[in-house]
């Protein structure tokens, strides 16, 4: 971690803002998530990495143990979202040896271009599974924990399904039914002092989002009403406002997070990929 990105964060935030604390991450070893969890590690909070991939996730462990001592760092890769007694068993691996769990933050996602014409009800699916049964199943795995902490619940959603995105409906649903249980769930649980609220990231710089949905990166940032493309320390910092106490009377919001890009409409999104990809929608499918 950079000495600068550290800085960043304490110039802002009290150094143990979050000291005794634990969360919890699914996807932890990703872009985005890696980086909400390096700066919860830096402001004294324990972190349980999840992800399916061993390596991603020790490479993950390893480097934000080196940011502060006093702080745990767990993970548990082979974890499948999509499978409850995967998550449940993850839970309690990070409950036996962290203590609790007081933050639960929900980013594991699959997302991939492809055109309605040649995407397989399986491809679908598999997104659906991955983003909206996988935040369901990590919350229900840790809502004990929750409930006896009164914790707080951030999931990873996007703005696409804010208007029409080619070569995206599968992650637009995905993304909207997060929406909708992020807002059922703050109603149910608030009386019990859990707080539910969503991130959704617009256009981030350096993640793979970022390269596969932008193809056409050139003049890009002055299409933002704020003429900057996103950083992950953006999001981090949003992290850490909804699980501060700062946020103790937010739940049931959608902290977008995009330099205000949404509102500006979709820019005619369908010519910014590629040729080839559009005269796919005209191509007979394979069914």
């Amino acid at each position: 971690m950079s000495e600068s990105r550290r800085d960043q964060y304490l110039r802002t935030w009290h150094k143990d803002l979050f000291k005794g604390k634990v969360c919890l991450i699914t996807g932890g070893s990703g872009t985005i998530c890696s980086k909400q969890a390096e700066a919860l590690v830096v402001l004294g909070c324990s972190i349980s990495i999840i992800g399916r991939e061993q390596n991603g996730v020790d490479k993950t462990v390893k480097e934000l143990s080196e940011i502060r001592t006093d702080v745990r760092v767990v993970g548990f890769g082979g974890c499948d979202v999509r499978s409850f007694d995967s998550v449940q068993s993850a839970v309690k691996k990070t409950v036996d040896q962290l203590g609790r769990i007081d933050f639960l933050v929900c980013g594991a996602a699959g997302n991939f271009l492809a055109d309605f014409n040649h995407m397989s009800s399986n491809a679908f699916k598999t997104v659906i599974d991955i983003d909206l049964l996988g935040s369901f199943n990590a919350v229900k795995a840790c809502y004990e924990q929750l409930r006896q902490n009164r914790g707080s619940i951030i999931f990873i959603s996007a703005t696409l399904h804010y208007y029409g995105v080619p070569f995206q409906s599968h992650v637009s649903a995905a993304k909207a039914g997060i929406d909708a249980l992020s807002n059922a769930l703050a109603v149910e649980l608030g009386p019990l002092g859990i707080r539910v609220n969503c991130i959704a990231p617009g256009p981030i710089g350096g993640t793979e989002g970022f390269q596969r949905l932008v193809p056409n990166k050139k003049g890009f940032a002055s299409k933002i009403p704020l003429q900057r493309v996103g950083s992950v320390q953006d999001i981090a910092n949003a992290t850490i406002y909804l699980f501060s106490d700062a946020s103790s009377f937010v739940t049931g919001t959608i902290q977008v997070v995009d330099g205000g890009f949404w509102q500006m409409g979709n820019f005619n999104t369908f010519d910014m990929y590629p040729e080839a990809l559009r005269k796919r929608l005209l191509e007979k499918p394979k069914l």
